[in-house]
């Protein structure tokens, strides 16, 4: 089966879009049969995109810190529930199990991992994709300061472009299953 690690808010956000997005990725997902790799939270986008994965038929596992135990309301009815000790350890096991990494809005924490996830491939630890779902403009700021990066020399051309963003759920899923080296990528990791 392929996964999708996602990464996004314990928090649903301030606009009913981000929510509407999160589910219909989730719904999207499930209807490729993609299973779903993220925190393990039922609050915020997290539980959204779970549950609609759930409901699909998909399979969904949440990798749990336990520093966030308390915080965060563990997603119990998950296929599969990985509690680990650090964040760190969270960060390697939603990397080793995703065949694609993608970030829906979210804060600090969402940006560190997907950050993390373009430094692994900008330095050949990894060839999956990276993608931002950018819904409602969400990333538009990110975006330019990409733009930034790359014209004051800091980022190559061909490290930008290894960001897939789309702003549709269901293009996004459709281009990752389908599109050229995507694909590739996809089918060859474990």
């Amino acid at each position: 089966m392929i996964n999708f690690t996602v990464y996004c808010g314990s928090r649903p956000g301030s606009k009913p879009a981000y929510e509407r997005a999160a589910r219909l990725l989730g719904e999207t997902m499930a209807a490729h049969s993609v299973g779903l790799i993220y925190g393990g939270a039922t609050v915020g986008l997290m539980g959204t995109v779970a549950r609609a994965v759930q409901r699909g038929g998909s399979r969904v596992v949440g990798v749990m810190p336990n520093v966030l135990t308390d915080r965060e309301i563990t997603n119990n009815d998950a296929t599969e529930m990985i509690h680990v000790d650090s964040m760190h350890e969270r960060k390697q096991m939603m990397f080793e199990r995703g065949d694609a990494f993608i970030a829906l809005p979210g804060g600090p924490g969402t940006m560190e991992e997907w950050f993390e996830m373009w430094t692994w491939a900008k330095i050949g630890q990894h060839t999956r994709p990276i993608a931002l779902l950018n819904i409602d403009g969400f990333y538009d700021p990110l975006l330019q300061f990409l733009q930034t990066m790359e014209r004051e020399g800091f980022v190559s051309p061909t490290e930008r472009e290894m960001i897939i963003v789309e702003t549709d759920p269901v293009q996004l899923v459709q281009r990752l299953m389908t599109g050229g080296k995507i694909h590739d990528s996809l089918t060859t990791s474990s």
